[in-house]
């Protein structure tokens, strides 16, 4: 079922590149810092980092058009602190912001003199600049960054952390949280002994990201999910499945996904995590009804109506709503004996989610720090046996990750709930144990789209995403049991229309 229709755009317009005359262009920041915001000692970068050199060339210097060049802009400082065999720095226009004039300089091939920020983004919207200079790119130092980062025309700031301690002498204003969100956050990387990672922030009121690098464009995580669909609706293995509606199919699937600076709710359709959750977090909690769940969650969740599912697979005397001993009785009463979801079961079972914090809280390198859902002996009881089923959970660096495995997984309705909802355990159990979120990876067994769901993922397909969301948890509450919806904030969520998708049955 390959089709054109399926493929997922990555935002590589160049509609903006030549901007109106007499206007100043519009910039990007690239800049490495500590996390108290050093950026040097005695006029030269304290830390030698090869990957991150080798990134700063690569995204100052990539331009979509072949005839065009980048502008690099950085004060007089930054520019000698260059060793001279590589300055100018090739490839690229650079524009050196000084008062005082120098020889030297004015001399130099491919460089231009400015006496300030604005007069330098004049000049650069102006012709021939305007026509050849694809993107314009500010490098330092502390002055100019402090000039930069307030104006208005700081489209993005590439980030480069320096999360291990380098004492600094030369500082950089901090990236204000409300004007910038992330876009993107690499995985710590670690060389010469220097943990650090690359992370992009936008403007929270820009509305078309297509001015990014492309090779920052794509690294939006949410692209893990649209290239996975596009995959499966391209190149999966037809399939009869349960519900009759028939499914594109790949076995064997991962994701991951980075929660230190944002939260993976999807934003290419509309996703409300928090729109039924007016009791406590409902994935941990051992009550197995319909009422308390809410009819949407229940069916995005389960992936079934509960009404017309259970008399077809023997559960004739279940109450109408009860789903038997599922996800939250498994996480909190493993091994009780299920009777109704009325029954009291306190103390009854092992409860593997207080295990699983008190392993993390008192033994943080066990490797058996894990919660299951698959209980054989009572997999008859359940309305439906878990689809997301296994999680091990990993503690380094101050940082907790979670890694789910997940033996069946509808990725139009189902997976953007799962991803989110893991995502939100992961944060909240961080939160009680006094760790920061690190990872979250999801691993699937059968990955499939409904035939009926080809359609409007392929609308889907064709919106471009947008930033992730970040989460902000109450800090007072550090007890598991004791979240209500109240205590989440997400922040920056902006997504795409809602697209309607029937449910499988």
């Amino acid at each position: 079922m390959a089709s054109d229709s399926s493929a997922i755009s990555n935002g590589d317009n160049n509609d903006n590149v030549n901007p109106p005359p007499n206007l100043q262009r519009t910039y990007q920041v690239v800049v490495a810092a500590t996390q108290d915001w050093g950026i040097g000692k005695d006029g030269k970068l304290p830390w030698r980092l090869p990957t991150d050199l080798k990134f700063f060339k690569e995204i100052t210097m990539k331009t979509s058009d072949p005839g065009k060049k980048n502008a690099i802009v950085m004060g007089r400082k930054t520019w000698e602190s260059i060793p001279l065999e590589y300055r100018p720095l090739s490839g690229r226009l650079n524009v050196v912001l000084t008062r005082s004039g120098s020889f030297d300089i004015a001399t130099a091939e491919n460089v231009v003199i400015c006496g300030s920020m604005p007069s330098a983004l004049e000049l650069l919207a102006a012709s021939p600049y305007s026509l050849s200079i694809e993107k314009v790119f500010v490098i330092g130092g502390g002055q100019i960054f402090r000039e930069a980062l307030d104006a208005p025309g700081c489209e993005a700031i590439h980030l480069t952390e320096i999360q291990s301690s380098i004492e600094c002498d030369t500082f950089m204003p901090p990236v204000d949280s409300t004007i910038f969100c992330p876009w993107y956050s690499s995985f710590p990387k670690v060389e010469n002994e220097i943990r650090y990672s690359f992370t992009t922030f936008v403007r929270f009121e820009v509305k078309d990201f297509s001015f990014l690098p492309k090779m920052i464009f794509e690294r939006h995580e949410e692209y893990l999910y649209l290239k996975l669909v596009q995959d499966i609706i391209s190149e999966g293995t037809t399939k009869v499945d349960r519900t009759g509606t028939g499914t594109l199919s790949k076995f064997g699937c991962q994701m991951r996904f980075n929660l230190r600076r944002s939260f993976p709710l999807l934003t290419t359709k509309g996703e409300y995590l928090f729109a039924n959750f007016d009791r406590k977090f409902d994935l941990i909690s051992s009550i197995n009804c319909r009422e308390y769940f809410g009819e949407g969650l229940l069916k995005s969740f389960f992936g079934l109506s509960v009404a017309q599912q259970m008399p077809s697979i023997g559960l004739t005397e279940r109450e109408e709503g009860d789903l038997g001993p599922v996800y939250g009785f498994q996480w909190r009463h493993f091994g009780a004996r299920y009777t109704n979801m009325h029954d009291d079961y306190s103390g009854q079972g092992f409860d593997q989610l207080l295990d699983v914090i008190n392993k993390i809280k008192h033994n943080p390198n066990d490797r058996r720090i894990i919660f299951s859902a698959w209980n054989p002996a009572d997999l008859k009881l359940m309305a439906l046996p878990p689809c997301h089923m296994f999680a091990q959970f990993y503690v380094a660096h101050g940082e907790l990750s979670c890694q789910m495995y997940q033996r069946s997984a509808d990725m139009g309705l189902g997976v953007p709930f799962n991803i989110a909802s893991y995502a939100l355990l992961t944060c909240m159990i961080a939160h009680v144990c006094d760790l920061v979120p690190g990872d979250f990876i999801h691993v699937i067994g059968d990955t499939h789209v409904y035939s009926n769901h080809v359609n409007p993922l392929q609308e889907q397909l064709h919106n471009l995403p947008k930033p992730f969301p970040t989460l902000k948890i109450n800090p007072k509450k550090k007890d598991i049991d004791s979240f209500v919806a109240a205590d989440f904030k997400l922040i920056g969520y902006n997504p795409h229309p809602k697209i309607n998708m029937k449910m499988s049955v």
